[in-house]
């Protein structure tokens, strides 16, 4: 909760208590932690140049955070770089990347961070803000500088794009990683069939290279979405034939979820998440922008 943070003794002890807080926030409204960890340093910069103590130091920084955010997204700068709709966020391991074990796995997945992604910024802070981080629809609309009526609907078209999420985000670990290592084991033999069987009808995949793209196996990342389990299995089974050099797979948790990370010559090439609902895979994302593995490569 916001305000059951009691006061420590110095700024420097109250804000770095509160940095992973801070942090997972950025992180879910950019969708990057280099970034992320940007907005958290330039709100380090204004607490120690704030010109008295606050009374909740809590609030204080996780609207300034949120203000820096809404900065960052609205810049031309960032809609230069998120000009395709459909890129994915950087994949984590949540643990080491100081965002803290998160109790509900579903605020920081990568299925709920790529929804997250399609909404408006402002429908972007309003759902963290309230359902993350328990602010009140009067203290939401002061900080967008909206009344409170525009800000209860957007969080109804918020809470309306996620739902349809949620179902996917309830199959367990064990059930998650079974169904990630029986992919693995389909595609490395390029076995159609039995990918068709893992996949469910109206699968989707997502592949991203980043902004200017980059080759895989020979593979540039997809202009759009692939949807259909019949056809991201085909195209699966392809990729896995092509042959230019091995790639090693390591098996981690990205996200809170487990995770493959496949390396070649010493670096990461592409990182593989998955949402699963209903014993199949529903959503399959592959990552392989250089600049979204930059810290995926220090997960072994």
């Amino acid at each position: 909760m916001l305000y059951g943070l009691q006061p420590v003794t110095t700024g420097a002890e109250t804000f770095e208590s509160l940095r992973p807080d801070l942090l997972a926030l950025a992180y879910r409204m950019l969708g990057e932690m280099g970034r992320a960890e940007e907005v958290v340093q330039e709100a380090w910069i204004r607490w120690q140049k704030r010109a008295a103590e606050v009374q909740s130091p809590r609030a204080f920084l996780v609207k300034v955070v949120t203000r820096l955010c809404l900065n960052e997204l609205e810049s031309a700068r960032a809609r230069r770089e998120e000009s395709r709709p459909d890129r994915l966020p950087e994949p984590i391991a949540i643990e080491d990347r100081g965002v803290g074990r998160v109790e509900v796995l579903d605020q920081i997945s990568m299925a709920f961070l790529v929804v997250l992604q399609r909404l408006t910024p402002g429908e972007r802070a309003v759902l963290l803000l309230h359902e993350v981080f328990d602010f009140a629809h009067a203290e939401i609309a002061e900080l967008l500088g909206k009344t409170e009526a525009a800000c209860r609907q957007l969080l109804a078209r918020a809470r309306q794009n996620v739902a349809a999420e949620r179902r996917a985000l309830a199959a367990s670990s064990d059930e998650h990683r079974r169904l990630l290592r029986a992919f693995l084991k389909a595609a490395s033999v390029g076995d159609v069939e039995e990918l068709k069987t893992l996949l469910a009808g109206d699968a989707v995949m997502i592949a991203d290279g980043g902004p200017r793209g980059v080759r895989v196996k020979g593979v540039r990342n997809l202009p759009r979405p692939l949807v259909g389990g019949d056809k991201i299995a085909a195209f699966v089974a392809t990729f896995a034939r092509r042959r230019d050099g091995p790639l090693e797979q390591h098996e981690c948790e990205l996200n809170g979820r487990p995770a493959i990370v496949a390396m070649q010559g010493g670096r990461p090439v592409v990182a593989i998440l998955l949402s699963v609902a209903d014993g199949r895979i529903r959503r399959l994302f592959l990552q392989a922008d250089p600049a979204r593995l930059k810290h995926v490569g220090l997960i072994q």
